[in-house]
């Protein structure tokens, strides 16, 4: 008898498996649990047993019956679930969506490629504040109070002697007053200007460049940008540097690369010279070296700066720099 539940056991739950919609699914359960069904009918007819089957028979029949009770809600409700699917026009046999993964702002893509450039060439990465003393922002980088060249840098006061910086070149004299020679840093970061158009952003990003030892020449600059021009765009491009001035370095130079978009051939974004500029640079000024106690005499070196959002438009081909701060996701998702 025992091997007869058994077999009704095996028989039910097979079929309770195969069941694929709610009527077949009923019929499993009246075949069955039914008034008429089979295990039923053996519960009803138990009586007719020996005396000595007639306990473990009942108990395995009724274990039997709340197994199947069991399964056949389960299955149930994974029909009702796949059937709500299909109304809402839901493929339950696909496999899962991964959702859309981010990607890096296209300026932390530049500023990241351009830190490996520089830092492959041995050079340091630091930091500094972005609220900056009127002293580290200017009088430190020879440009003292009342100088013209403050003009140039529509400054963001937030008290007489307290700034938002407007070029991440407060760093260099705050490495130098605790670092001697030789130095080799580069200064990544936010500044502020105020000045907005289709060039220009209240708040940009730049980098600035430092190296300090003895003996460091032009010559030495000259081979430190060409080497990131070609790593950064591509080894034929060609560059240029023209007399410039800033107050912190002596001689002055801007740097120019061949237009990234005709290749010299003279287009509207290089204004038909075939020449765009992407960079100042030059030789530390003596002033700069007194001001954190460096011997002029023995030690010289070269400072730069470029903005990232520049390099970047002439990346990628951007006309426009708002575009990096509007967060349009059609424009971000190209990166």
């Amino acid at each position: 008898m025992l091997n007869y539940i058994a077999d009704i056991e095996k028989e039910a739950l097979d079929s309770i498996e195969k069941a694929d919609s709610r009527e077949s699914l009923e019929q499993v359960a009246t075949r069955y649990l039914g008034r008429k069904g089979v295990l039923t009918g053996f519960l009803r007819n138990i009586s007719s047993l020996p005396p000595g089957e007639r306990p473990q028979a009942g108990k395995n029949a009724n274990l039997l019956k709340v197994r199947l009770e069991k399964e056949i809600r389960q299955v149930e409700s994974r029909l009702e679930a796949d059937r709500d699917g299909e109304a809402r026009g839901i493929d339950v046999t696909l496999p899962g969506r991964v959702p859309a993964r981010g990607a890096s702002h296209p300026v932390t893509q530049v500023l990241n490629e351009i830190c490996g450039i520089f830092s492959r060439l041995g050079f340091d990465i630091v930091e500094g504040p972005e609220v900056e003393t009127d002293y580290y922002n200017f009088e430190a980088l020879n440009i003292p109070k009342y100088h013209p060249a403050r003009d140039m840098q529509d400054t963001f006061y937030l008290s007489e002697n307290i700034v938002l910086r407007t070029h991440t070149s407060g760093s260099q004299p705050r490495v130098m007053e605790k670092n001697d020679p030789p130095v080799r840093i580069i200064s990544p970061g936010k500044v502020f200007r105020c000045d907005s158009d289709l060039t220009h952003t209240p708040m940009f990003h730049q980098v600035e460049g430092l190296m300090v030892d003895e003996g460091i020449s032009f010559g030495d600059l000259k081979g430190v940008l060409t080497t990131f021009v070609h790593q950064f765009f591509d080894s034929g491009t060609s560059l240029r540097f023209r007399p410039s001035f800033f107050p912190f370095t002596e001689p002055s130079a801007e740097v120019d690369i061949q237009c990234v978009m005709c290749r010299g051939k003279g287009c509207r974004v290089c204004s038909k010279t075939g020449w765009i500029e992407i960079l100042g640079s030059g030789m530390v000024h003596p002033a700069v070296f007194e001001n954190v106690g460096y011997d002029t005499d023995k030690y010289t070196g070269f400072a730069f700066g470029m903005g990232m959002e520049r390099v970047a438009m002439l990346k990628y081909g951007i006309d426009d720099i708002r575009k990096f701060f509007e967060n349009d996701v059609r424009f971000l998702g190209q990166f």
